[in-house]
């Protein structure tokens, strides 16, 4: 049976890593994994969930599994973090799930299992799992423009002529905030035309809010999942807690479904548990009753939002210092977009030569698309990436 087996295609940035890893120059610099990196190259555990994991271990009294759908505590934070009340909770439906990918590979498999013939339709381009796993599950797939490469912005005109081919029961999966591997997203005027748009051509939304706290704020970032979340009858959230919580290897994630009513929201639930059932049965709960803690305590909550903004800002504060360093550099504004683009990434529209000598002469990986992480500059790194850009160019 196995001698059958193909070999699979190397995930991209899995094999960056790799070669990172293998690469023995000193002043090597890693911009590809999608992680959030200190000053010193350290990706550190949050001071709320360390004082939540003291707590825990000295308070939990078992190991025993959880409920199918994750503990019912962790469901409603996670609800109310999101939503803040933007839907009524007798309309939401929702699982814990291994991460972000997990909900992701949940919210698809409630697609099919409930409309095979549904197409769901991507940002071209978005992150490199959402394709895989939709060709892996055998779902029709579109995809509609969203990155314009010569302004570093979005192609807003070409969104809404790709949108208006949607048919009614479509799926278009949007990013929630901090689109990746842009860094470019809509500003709240586009998101309102967005949502009517998809409103009247009767699409189901599905919203990939994976940086919530890592664009404009934890509210600010949650502003367009809520927007379409009370404007649609149908809606899936696949969310995760990995940057904003710093608690990637826990696997924590949520996927949240929003029904037309009380009573369908009952038969979602079901099928939720159902399929969580069937591909790992009972969800992962140390990161989830870690996010719960942290949640419900007034002093770690605030602790955590306070860290947080940290987090973001100082990615802002890199963001403009690169954009300044590109600009002395090049002397040009070709790499302005840079500050204001959000989150961890942003594209710099080199070409793929370009990005091969940066590696080799350099030391500096990206991905083969030039998506760098910005978090993994420093104020030391900034600079040294600034001159390889202009130099490469």
């Amino acid at each position: 049976m196995l001698e059958a087996l193909k070999a699979q295609p190397q995930d991209k940035i899995l094999q960056l890593i790799q070669m990172y890893r293998e690469d023995t120059r000193e002043g090597k610099i890693d911009l590809g994994v999608g992680v959030y990196k200190d000053a010193t190259g350290l990706t550190p555990v949050m001071r709320a969930v360390k004082a939540a994991e003291q707590q825990l271990w000295q308070l939990e009294t078992t190991k025993t599994y959880t409920g199918l759908a994750g503990e019912p505590a962790y469901n409603a934070a996670m609800q109310a973090m999101i939503l803040d009340g933007a839907v009524a909770a007798a309309r939401l439906a929702s699982v814990a799930t291994p991460g972000g990918t997990g909900a992701i590979r949940q919210a698809l498999e409630l697609v099919k299992l409930a409309s095979p013939g549904a197409t769901v339709w991507i940002s071209a381009p978005t992150w490199p799992n959402h394709p895989s796993i939709i060709k892996y599950l055998g779902i029709p797939m579109a995809e509609y423009r969203y990155f314009d490469a010569t302004t570093g912005g979005v192609d807003f005109a070409g969104l809404l002529a790709d949108l208006g081919t949607v048919k009614p029961g479509d799926v278009v999966l949007l990013h929630g905030c901090c689109h990746n591997p842009t860094g470019a997203n809509l500003d709240p005027a586009q998101w309102a035309e967005v949502v009517a748009l998809l409103a009247a051509k009767g699409a189901v939304p599905l919203v990939d809010l994976a940086y919530q706290g890592f664009g404009d704020g934890l509210e600010a970032d949650a502003a367009a999942t809520r927007l379409v979340a009370a404007s649609f009858p149908e809606v899936l959230i696949a969310a995760s807690c990995s940057k904003n919580f710093g608690i990637y290897r826990e696997r924590t994630g949520v996927l949240i479904a929003v029904s037309k009513d009380a009573e369908a929201t009952k038969i979602t639930q079901q099928n939720l548990a159902f399929l969580n059932r069937q591909n790992y049965s009972f969800p992962p709960d140390h990161g989830a009753r870690l996010v719960t803690m942290i949640l419900e305590d007034d002093a770690l909550r605030a602790d955590w939002k306070a860290e947080l903004e940290e987090v973001r800002l100082n990615m802002l504060g890199l963001r403009q210092a690169l954009a300044d360093a590109l600009r002395a550099e090049t002397n040009s504004d070709r790499f302005d977009f840079v500050a204001r683009h959000r989150g961890m990434f942003s594209r710099l529209g080199l070409t793929e030569a370009q990005v091969v000598r940066l590696r080799e002469e350099f030391g500096i990986y990206m991905v083969g698309d030039s998506r760098i992480n910005i978090a993994g500059l420093n104020a030391r790194t900034v600079p040294l990436l600034a001159r390889a850009v202009a130099s490469v160019l």
